[in-house]
């Protein structure tokens, strides 16, 4: 769950925009699979589903991971589209179906290597001697470090109640407004318009299959990258929040 030392660029939720995780790289400075500072690429998760280029964008990240310059968290959507390419029975919603089919015209030896990567992304990582965690939707500071059930399930869906909202979604309490650890959380999951720090914590998913933006951060500086989508990929089931509360 540990990994290199900064400085780290973290990338928020990519959903298969290609194009626009491209000129966020271009941006931050990376020149292929690396960057001439010796940074390295985090990306907190939901790699897949919903854009337009699935294959590109987990073909970019494998190649900077095999590189030794990126690393990455497991997402929900991760999760569920290695258990499709695996066999098991999943509901194709939420963008899955656009996932299995662009990846129905790569080669064989590429679905079992994107299934291999997926399967075996950790569900957070603790960087920075600890002062930095990774999690795709978050997480409780006296889960941090933790392998137990109850941590891997926090970060992939988050603190959710077990009901649905009227659009159909999970409900997912707030536990960002009682954070108060010394650690920041860096997490995405539950898109926002704006990346906001709320008590040490900050959401990366600024909803760029959405028609948002692609946001990165930029540690330890704390500065904010970000670029427009090229267009609205998906239509959102609901509107985009402010910022996350």
């Amino acid at each position: 769950m540990s990994g290199p030392p900064p400085p780290y660029d973290l990338i928020g939720d990519v959903h298969g925009c290609a194009s626009e995780l491209g000129t966020l790289l271009d941006r931050l400075g990376w020149d292929d699979t690396t960057h001439p500072d010796g940074r390295v690429a985090v990306f907190v998760g939901d790699l897949v589903d919903r854009g337009p280029d699935t294959p590109g964008v987990l073909r970019r990240v494998m190649e900077m991971a095999a590189a030794g310059t990126a690393l990455c968290v497991a997402g929900n959507h991760e999760a569920k589209l290695v258990r499709a390419l695996r066999g098991a029975p999943v509901r194709t919603t939420h963008g899955l179906a656009e996932s299995l089919e662009q990846l129905a015209g790569e080669s064989e030896r590429f679905r079992v290597a994107v299934a291999d990567f997926m399967a075996g992304l950790p569900h957070q990582l603790v960087l920075d001697e600890g002062r930095l965690v990774v999690a795709h939707a978050g997480l409780r500071e006296d889960l941090h470090g933790s392998d137990s059930p109850r941590a891997r399930s926090f970060a992939l869906y988050g603190d959710t109640t077990g009901q649905r909202d009227e659009h159909g979604l999970p409900v997912r309490l707030p536990w960002q407004r009682s954070y108060r650890g010394a650690a920041a959380v860096v997490y995405g999951h539950t898109p926002v318009r704006e990346a906001t720090w709320v008590n040490n914590t900050l959401c990366l998913d600024t909803g760029v299959v959405f028609g948002g933006r692609l946001t990165a951060l930029r540690y330890p500086e704390r500065e904010i990258v970000d670029v427009p989508a090229e267009r609205v990929w998906c239509e959102p089931v609901r509107p985009l929040p402010p910022v996350t509360q």
